[in-house]
């Protein structure tokens, strides 16, 4: 029966300050390289402070899946490394308490934090990621505040229905200083109503609020016509029907469409992001349903289309089959009655024929392009699947690598522990990487792709905590030398008492290993 003892919550103390400053140290690394991946669709939109922070809000959930099992893996290193460097562990062994027993407190805390990372992935992420992308949809889909580009016209809508037509000729990206600006401003969709603005150099900012932007004109002139519905005045020639304006410096406030339209969430929850694991059960049931369905109906077309089958309903019907006998109709010569056509009429068949055939591949291809989506998103949705689980047993691995790779370095603070968790985890994510996008793209399995960085990292945790258990060092080159010795006669004893290696051969490599380790 587990109780508490003062061990248990004396390695808790230990281990969880340390561990939640490494959580919080690694989560805020993967949120700074998501923001140097993001930072050009986020930087110029003109977003508000809580757009951005909502932004970085539900980004952080994406991230815990990949700070979590570093932090684990970083922490344990650097508490059973400071516990061996500070000979604690050491007292402790003495005392006749066990690696495990000096783990087991901290094992508990891992399975549950464990079951707990398996109810984040499962119904808490689906969620985040749902208004996180939906946040980012709309980000990159929103227009600019000031990317106006040289040499040609940009155009910007606004929100009082005119539509400005911007020319810059020259722009100076430290300043922000337009030159050589020509602007064309149309009021809905009366060309007449145009205003022409030509000036030498203008400025184009934000106001503070976002709902405007603030348009600076120096040494120009503005060309217009007069807005009226009046027909007697345009057609009086004493009323003037243009203006022109001379100015040294102009400020014109132009209202801005600055509103965020986000990406529709109700779509999102239909893909696989927005699933948890009964919701994505049932989609992989469902598409599997109905990819058979197609198939048989594919087949059956194919069959009866193009290898002139007999169809379902005469197959079975015996006066069809006997008529047909009866007949004592011959197999028709198709290259007979081809030849036997007229020139003009061969090129016309031979046309006929090609056009069939091209269309007949344009079929089969877009069947084909509809069956690999089909599969392709089925096979995401079992990635999904699996990864609702994968967190909590990398939580669990590694910390069965650290604790024990901790114990054996006896190494504390940030230095080494910090390169050997590094190490690790960049091995973990490239083959964790390469599975899932294996997986994802049919190759693999989908079970396997996703499970393939926890089946190669298994044994190590194993090999770890068994080395770690048996106070053994990492680097003992006498005795993996020992272990491959005795492994070696083990195997050449089965293969000369089974006549696969001649007496001879296995003398002379018993005496090249012999003279090998005395020279070491």
């Amino acid at each position: 029966m587990f109780r508490i003892k003062r061990i248990h919550t004396y390695m808790l103390q230990t281990f969880l300050p340390i561990f939640a400053m490494t959580f919080a140290i690694c989560l805020f690394i993967f949120m700074m390289q998501f923001l140097w991946r993001y930072v050009d669709e986020i930087v110029g939109k003109g977003l508000s402070m809580g757009v951005i922070a909502e932004l970085f809000f539900y980004a952080s959930f994406q991230f815990f899946p990949m700070a979590l099992p570093l932090a684990i893996l970083l922490a344990s290193l650097m508490t059973f490394g400071n516990l061996g460097d500070s000979l604690e562990l050491l007292a402790m062994k003495a005392s006749g308490i066990s690696l495990l027993k000096i783990m087991r407190s901290l094992m508990v805390f891992i399975v549950a934090l464990a079951i707990g990372a398996f109810f984040f992935q499962n119904d808490v992420l689906p969620w985040a990621s749902v208004k996180f992308y939906s946040i980012l949809g709309g980000i990159k889909n929103k227009s600019p505040e000031m990317e106006i580009p040289e040499g040609v016209f940009y155009k910007m809508d606004t929100s009082s229905g005119d539509t400005y037509n911007i020319y810059v000729q020259d722009k100076d990206y430290k300043t922000g200083i337009l030159y050589d600006v020509t602007i064309y401003i149309f009021s809905g969709s009366n060309i007449e109503d145009a205003t022409v603005t030509v000036a030498d150099s203008a400025r184009l900012q934000s106001t503070e609020e976002g709902s405007h932007m603030k348009l600076t004109l120096w040494n120009g002139e503005q060309v217009g016509t007069f807005k009226s519905n009046s027909k007697q005045r345009r057609s009086d020639p004493k009323h003037p029907q243009y203006r022109r304006e001379s100015f040294n410096e102009k400020v014109v406030f132009i209202p801005y469409k600055n509103d965020l339209e986000r990406t529709d969430e109700s779509y999102l929850s239909t893909r696989h992001i927005g699933k948890n694991l009964s919701q994505l059960i049932a989609s992989v049931d469902s598409m599997d349903v109905r990819i058979d369905s197609v198939n048989r109906v594919y087949g059956r077309q194919l069959h009866r289309t193009y290898f002139n089958a007999v169809s379902e309903d005469k197959r079975n019907d015996t006066v069809f089959f006997q008529q047909v006998a009866a007949s004592g109709s011959a197999p028709v010569d198709l290259d007979s009655i081809y030849a036997s056509l007229q020139p003009q009429q061969m090129v016309r068949v031979a046309k006929e024929a090609q056009t069939h055939s091209q269309s007949v591949v344009r079929s089969f291809d877009t069947r084909k392009e509809m069956q690999i989506r089909e599969y392709k998103d089925r096979s995401y949705h079992e990635v999904y699947i699996h990864q609702k689980f994968t967190l909590s047993i990398a939580c669990i691995l590694f910390f069965l690598i650290g604790a024990p790779l901790g114990a054996i370095i006896r190494k504390g603070g940030l230095g080494v522990p910090v390169i050997v968790s590094v190490i690790f985890f960049i091995i973990y994510y490239i083959i964790d990487t390469f599975g899932q996008d294996q997986a994802k793209a049919s190759s693999w399995i989908p079970w396997l792709g996703v499970w393939f960085s926890s089946l190669v990292l298994t044994p190590v945790g194993i090999f770890l905590t068994w080395r770690a258990i048996n106070d053994s060092t990492l680097f003992d080159w006498d005795a993996y030398k020992i272990g491959f010795v005795r492994i070696f006669r083990k195997v050449s004893t089965f293969l000369k008492n089974r006549g696969l290696i001649s007496r001879e051969a296995l003398l002379t490599a018993r005496r090249f290993i012999s003279r090998k380790s005395e020279d070491n």
